[in-house]
């Protein structure tokens, strides 16, 4: 099963703290369990930077196209706010 991995740090707190990096490697590890699933590079979503009160950001859009184009099944995240 194709999956989509998103992640966003908006404050530069959260950049010190829960950084990008850290959460894609968290993701990775958590797709590593599911032997079914893989996890395309193109299907890798980053808003570095970004506030959650807008909608409007590049890998958030990039990922609403996509799934739009069923691209993948699922979408994970370390949190529902990022």
């Amino acid at each position: 099963m194709e999956v989509a991995l998103s992640m966003r740090v908006s404050t530069s707190r959260q950049q010190q703290h829960q950084t990008i990096e850290q959460q894609l490697s968290r993701l990775h590890a958590y797709v590593a369990l599911q032997p079914a699933w893989h996890v395309a590079d193109e299907h890798i979503y980053r808003d570095d930077g970004y506030s959650g009160a807008t909608l409007k950001r590049p890998g958030l859009d990039r990922l609403r196209d996509r799934a739009a184009m069923a691209a993948f099944a699922c979408v994970l995240m370390t949190a529902p706010d990022r």
